[in-house]
Formats: C-alpha cells, structure tokens, sequence
C-alpha cells in the first residue's frame, strides 16, 4: 500500500509529529483544515447513517400505518360507514329543516292565536245579537201563533156554519209560510213535556175565555144573556165530560163529540130564538175550534202516558231477554271451562309422557300432540274472554236488519244482543211475530253495544216509523245512508246492501204453498224414478 493510498488518520499520525518537529507553519496549516476535514467527513457519516436509519424507521412506520389503514377501511366497509356517514348529514338537514319549520309554525301559531282571539270576540258578540234577536223572533213567533188561532178559528166558523159565498180566505200559500213560523199546537205536542201540555192547555183557555167574554158583550137583553150564559155553562160541562171520557184509543170520538155537542146546542139556541142564531152560528164556530184543540192538548197527555206504559214494558221485556241472556252466557262459561281443564289436563299428560319418553318417533308426535292441543286450547281461552266481555253489560252486537215483505223496502230494525251468536236473536225475531224471516245488512260488535245503539237510535231519531213508542225500533233510512253511518261509526264493520227477502220472493212466485206433501210426494217419485 502506497503512502496516497493510506488514511487521512495514518498519514497524520506520521506527518503531525514531523510537522510540530520542524515549525513549518504553512503546513501546520493544511495538515490543520484538512483535520477539520477528516472530522466533518466522519460527522457526516455518522449523520448519513442515523438519517438512513430514520429513513428505515419512518419506511417501517409508514407501512404499519398503511396495514392498520387497511384494516380500519375494511372494518368501515363491513359497518357500512359509507350510509352512516350519509345518514349523519341528512340527519343534519333535516334538524335544521326542523328547526326552520318550526319557528315558522311557531310564527303561525301566534298570528293563528291572535286570529282565533279576534274571532271568539266576534263570535261572542254574534251570539249575543242572536240572543236578542231569538227574543225578539220567539215574541213574534207567539204573536203570530195566536194571530194564526185566532184566524184558523174564524175560518172554521165560516167555513162550517156560515154561507157567505166569500172567497176572501186565506191562501194555502200563505198558510204553509205561517206553519213554518209558527207550527200548530198539535204538532208540536209531539215533543213537549207535562209543563209543556199545562202551558199550551192555559192559553188554549186564555182563548176560549176570551171568546166567550167578546160574544157576552153583544147580547144586551136579560133573555139573551141568560140563554147565552146557561149555553156557556153547558158547554162548558159538555167539554169536561168529553176530557174526562177520552182515552189513548178515542181521539177520534171524542173530537166527533165535540162537533155533535155544538150543532146540538146551536140547535136548541136558534130554535128558542131567531134573532141570535147568526151571532150564536159564529161563536159556537170558533168555539168548537177551540174546545178541539183542548181535547187534542189533553190527549197528548194520554199518548205521554201510554209512551211511558211502552217504555216500562219493554224496559221489563229487556231484562227478561238479558237475564236469559246471561243464563245461556253463564251456561256456555261453564261449557268452556270444562272443555279448557279437558285441553290442560291432556297437555299436562302429554308432557309426563314426553319427559319421560326415549323413543324419537314417539317424542315428535308427542311434540305435534302438545302443539295440536295448545291451539285448541288458545282458541276455547279466546272464546272464555269473548264470553267474560258479554258478560259485562255492555259489549254485543249491534244488528241492522230488514223484513221486505213484512215492511217493506226502506223499513229497517236497529237493535242490540249481548247473545254469542247474534244470529240466534235475528232468528228468534223473524220466528212468529211477522210472516218471513228478517236479513242481517250488518252485526257490529262494539265493547259498549248499548252505548253504540243509543248512538245510531239518536242519529236516525226524526225517521223513527213509530214515533209515539221509543222502545219501537225502526226506521226509515235507505241502504245507502245506512252503509255510510256504518263506515263512519265502524270501518271495519261488514255491511250487506242485498235484500235477499228469499221466502218473500218466493212467495210472490207462485200462488201454491210449498207444503210438506208436497215435498214428500216429489221425493217418493225421485225415489220410483231412481227404482225403474
């Protein structure tokens, strides 16, 4: 090895000492920066190396990171972070499109509040004018109520006693727009209660009083006046023996007797004296109109009287049917009880059987057995809750049912049954009280049928066919308008708009009877026609 070819830290272990020996400074001077040399080189070096080793460090770390990276990636795809994080945004969109609307519906609300503010002050001062002017419609109506009477029993007078020839009258135009004003007294009575007849009965007297004061004036001689007053006072009594005669049924007679008491005493009147029969013709004209009008407010008392008799029997009728009701209820209770302990005790035999059972085909059909007879049993558990519900008082079904041939085609009977099968109590109306059976349109069972009747009764209550007897449960309705009420009371309920009327039909088919020979005698030929 040649002298060049040594290191820099040999070749200075030589020289330095020469160097230092002999004083050359120039050369002290190289021999010193190219120490420094030597020394940067070797820092370099070893900065060279840590800087690789860092860069291998930083590689290593780098490709850890990217294995994790990889695996976090795979572990978002198998949570689909993908829809979670666009969930998360929409989410976000949507609470803060929440957050607009809603202060725009709370801005609604308060100018709805204000607005419902003003129009409860409006509507409060609405009704108070309608107060008023009911008042003043009521007075007008009762002025024109008595006007209407009092022309009514003008009319009558003339019409019946007198001839004048006079077509002066009232037209029938004119006298339908008052009935819409002021309805008759007989009609109303209808729907008045017991005060209601007294008050009516009252002014009907006020009337009749005021009559009788007006014509009293008119006669100036005693004889006149004392045939007059012996004619009120007979009159009088005649109406009380009329009142006290009419029944519930004699509405018709008793109206007869009064017509037959005021031509008996115009009779006598003018045959005692002629020069009164014209003034006497008119009073007893309007009188008699007006003694018919306390016959007809008192019978009104009569037909309140017979509508309570029909409510307290068919209130009794009720609880007869309910009592048997709950009897066949609690009967089929007991049925059900004893077919449920038959279902246990089977399951628990059955189970003793499969605990202690090795035999794999004798374990599923165990198993089956145990399965078969736990749906049995869940079924009979629902009918003992059904029963449970009837027994209550209040759940059952509501029945709409029609009779064609008995009724006619828009006549229907809407009623209620606490009975398991609402069928038996259609058959049992249709069995002998009218000529054929009944159709069912619809039965909707409700857990407060009573509540549900009473609810369709007051719905359809001005088209009731009996109107006297609220226990009478029929009604005019078309089968359109019933479907309808049904949808809005129960959407789920079935309704039936077919008339099958089957035995009605038939009937209008033909004008023999289908008797029980007859079938006899066509099953004996079938029979000889099979033989031969």
């Amino acid at each position: 090895m040649s002298e060049e070819d040594e290191f820099p830290e040999v070749v200075l272990e030589k020289e330095l000492p020469v160097l230092f020996e002999e004083g050359h400074d120039a050369r002290k001077l190289i021999y010193f920066e190219f120490i420094m040399q030597i020394l940067d080189n070797k820092k370099q070096v070893e900065y060279s190396a840590n800087l690789q080793h860092s860069v291998q460090q930083s590689e290593n770390d780098k490709t850890l990171l990217n294995v994790q990276l990889q695996e976090l990636q795979k572990k978002l795809l198998e949570l689909d972070a993908d829809s979670y994080f666009e969930t998360r945004a929409k989410i976000d969109a949507l609470n803060k499109q929440y957050s607009d609307t809603e202060q725009k519906m709370n801005f609604e609300i308060q100018e709805n509040n204000s607005t419902i503010a003003r129009l409860q002050n409006e509507i409060s001062a609405l009704e108070t004018k309608n107060q008023s002017l009911l008042r003043q419609t009521n007075s007008q109506e009762r002025k024109l109520k008595r006007t209407k009477e009092l022309y009514k029993s003008v009319d009558y007078c003339i019409n019946t006693f007198l001839q004048t020839g006079t077509t002066d009258l009232l037209s029938d135009f004119d006298e339908s727009d008052y009935d819409n004003f002021a309805p008759s007294i007989i009609l109303k009575l209808h729907c008045m209660d017991i005060k209601d007849l007294r008050k009516a009965y009252t002014e009907n007297t006020k009337a009749i009083n005021q009559i009788l004061d007006a014509y009293a004036a008119r006669y100036t001689t005693k004889a006149n006046q004392a045939i007059y007053q012996l004619m009120v006072i007979a009159l009088r009594a005649e109406l009380q023996n009329i009142l006290y005669n009419l029944k519930y049924e004699k509405l018709d007679k008793a109206v007869d007797d009064v017509k037959k008491v005021t031509t008996k005493y115009l009779k006598i009147a003018g045959d005692g004296n002629q020069s009164i029969v014209g003034t006497l013709t008119r009073f007893i004209g309007e009188i008699e109109y007006l003694f018919i009008d306390a016959v007809k407010i008192e019978y009104n008392y009569y037909v309140k009287k017979e509508q309570a008799r029909q409510e307290q029997l068919a209130i009794k009728q009720q609880m007869r049917e309910e009592a048997e009701e709950r009897k066949a209820l609690e009967l089929q209770r007991k049925k059900v009880e004893q077919e449920e302990a038959k279902y246990q005790a089977e399951i628990q035999k059955a189970t003793e059987t499969l605990s202690s059972s090795t035999d794999d085909s004798q374990i599923a059909a165990l198993k089956s057995k145990i399965l078969e007879l736990q749906g049995q049993l869940s079924n009979v558990t629902l009918k003992k809750d059904e029963i449970s519900k009837l027994q209550n008082g209040k759940a059952g079904n509501v029945y709409i049912i029609s009779n064609l041939g008995a009724f006619g085609e828009n006549i229907f009977k809407i009623g209620m049954t606490r009975r398991m099968n609402p069928q038996d109590r259609v058959d049992e109306l249709g069995s002998a009280s009218v000529p054929f059976k009944f159709d069912v349109h619809s039965f909707i069972f409700s857990d407060d049928a009573v509540g549900l009747e009473n609810k369709l009764h007051s719905i359809l209550n001005d088209k009731r066919v009996n109107k006297v007897n609220m226990r009478k449960e029929f009604f005019y309705a078309t089968l359109d308008e019933l479907e309808d009420l049904v949808n809005q009371l129960d959407p789920t309920a079935e309704f039936t708009k077919t008339m099958l009327a089957e035995e009605f039909r038939q009937s209008q088919s033909t004008d023999t009877p289908y008797t029980v020979e007859y079938h006899e005698t066509s099953d004996e030929n079938a029979s000889d026609e099979d033989d031969e």
